[in-house]
């Protein structure tokens, strides 16, 4: 992407004034995006971009610069200029460069810029007729469409040379119902590191149903009750609550700073027996993987909580120099413009052997969650509420009648000590995360697991 002496000189450059690390990041990514709206398409948008971030250390101070002007000379003179915030005089760095041989765990079989765009909306339609004809009462769907590939290049002053190539594709299919008083929505939005191939895999049918019988279900059920009572929380999605209230508390990027209410914890008990969970970033062709994080280092899978007990965080180069620990293959960024941080790749909770009839067994009032919304948390507490977009009332050990409007209020930290039950149909959802680095694929994921009590917001 560009010539190994000119990133040497960058480099050099990058250090004059006294950085102890220089590193440059090379970005060259394109895709396709389309919207559409009963049937028509709204909005279709292709585009490349082009670029490069450096960033210099010193110590724990770290400055970052962007551009995407890639002539030479530019080139040099971004990197003179970030140097300019470094206070001190050149250390003796050798830069020698050595191309790292990277695995490619994500194999492409039909690169989307091969596609002609009429044949990706030809997909779109098909979920578009499928979910519009589920029901008479589903009264408008919406339909998004995306793929991208993404070229990256990250050298560094340790001698680091890793390139990556990625690629993603992913739909999502939103159904609105509506009678005369009333209007419910429901989505699904799979998505994969996978070219073209991913919609010929899938069924984008059963998934556009899925999407309608999910807002059919909710437009005749009556509110949720609010309490405090036991909850199940189906696979796949469900786990955006571990994601959200929990994952993000074991990044480095606010443990190192003790914002994080699992800094320090290390060996401690943080959830209960029955729980375990890790970040991975190695599963093949998942939405969150890639071959190297965009530091250069291989992605790994990190065991976060074993057994109950609090066994590793997510690490970033910068942020493990402050936690005196070495990086865990989690440093990720939105594109060249942002400076990397710790986050996710594919975050879950791993199966435990209960079943659903385990779970229900004994439960004379709660909730079972079959599909999580969205929601928010406050990463330093842990405090969180999530929606659910489809719920029933669980009575006397059976799932009743849909319910509405429910919400699960809680704290991650202290919910996690009061999962009893997991099971063992771990599945993965997929979702963009956004944080300091920009927004970014993530898998979240979980088999069902049952809660001892959780408080419910509703009516």
């Amino acid at each position: 992407m560009l010539a190994k002496s000119l990133i040497e000189d960058i480099l050099n450059e990058a250090l004059l004034t006294g950085g102890d690390f220089a590193e440059v990041f090379i970005e060259s990514k394109s895709g396709d995006s389309f919207y559409m709206v009963d049937g028509k398409v709204e909005q279709a948008i292709s585009g490349k971009d082009y670029g490069i971030g450096i960033r210099i250390f010193k110590g724990l101070f770290s400055v970052y610069a962007y551009t995407n002007d890639m002539n030479p000379t530019n080139l040099i003179k971004t990197a003179q200029k970030a140097s300019k915030a470094i206070k001190g005089t050149r250390e003796d760095i050798v830069i020698n460069l050595i191309k790292k041989e990277v695995e490619d765990r994500n194999k492409i079989i039909i690169a989307p810029a091969s596609v002609l765009k009429e044949d990706k909306i030809a997909v779109m339609r098909e979920s578009y007729e499928a979910a519009k004809n589920f029901d008479e009462c589903i009264s408008q769907v919406r339909i998004n469409y995306s793929d991208s590939s993404q070229n990256v290049l990250i050298a560094n002053s340790e001698g680091v040379w890793a390139e990556d190539k990625r690629t993603r594709s992913r739909i999502g299919i939103e159904s609105i119902a509506s009678d005369m008083n009333d209007m419910q929505t429901g989505s699904y939005r799979p998505g994969a590191s996978k070219g073209f191939e991913f919609f010929k895999e899938i069924d984008v049918k059963e998934y556009a149903r899925e999407a309608s019988r999910i807002a059919k279900t909710a437009l005749g059920a009556k509110y949720a009750p609010s309490g405090k009572m036991p909850v199940i929380i189906e696979n796949e999605f469900g786990g955006v609550i571990f994601h959200e209230a929990c994952g993000h508390g074991l990044e480095a990027t606010s443990v190192a700073k003790g914002l994080s209410v699992f800094a320090g914890k290390l060996g401690e008990k943080v959830a209960s027996d029955v729980v375990s969970a890790v970040d991975d970033g190695t599963l093949s062709n998942e939405w969150g993987s890639s071959n190297i994080d965009d530091e250069g280092t291989p992605t790994k899978r990190n065991l976060l909580i074993e057994n109950g007990i609090l066994k590793g965080y997510m690490i970033d180069k910068l942020n493990g120099r402050r936690m005196g620990m070495e990086s865990t293959g989690s440093a990720r960024r939105e594109s060249y413009k942002y400076a990397p941080t710790s986050r996710m790749t594919n975050t879950f909770i791993l199966n435990g052997n209960s079943s659903l009839e385990d779970m229900l067994q004994g439960v004379e009032n709660g909730i079972y969650a079959k599909y999580m919304g969205g929601g928010s948390v406050n990463p330093s507490t842990g405090d969180f509420n999530f929606s659910i977009m489809e719920g029933y009332i669980i009575r006397d050990g059976k799932i009743e009648e849909p319910v509405r409007g429910a919400t699960l209020i809680g704290n991650g930290p202290e919910t996690l000590k009061k999962i009893d039950m997991v099971g063992n149909n771990l599945a993965h959802g997929q979702g963009m995360c956004g944080s300091v680095s920009g927004s970014i694929p993530a898998n979240v994921g979980q088999p069902r697991v049952k809660i001892q009590n959780m408080v419910i917001g509703g009516r």
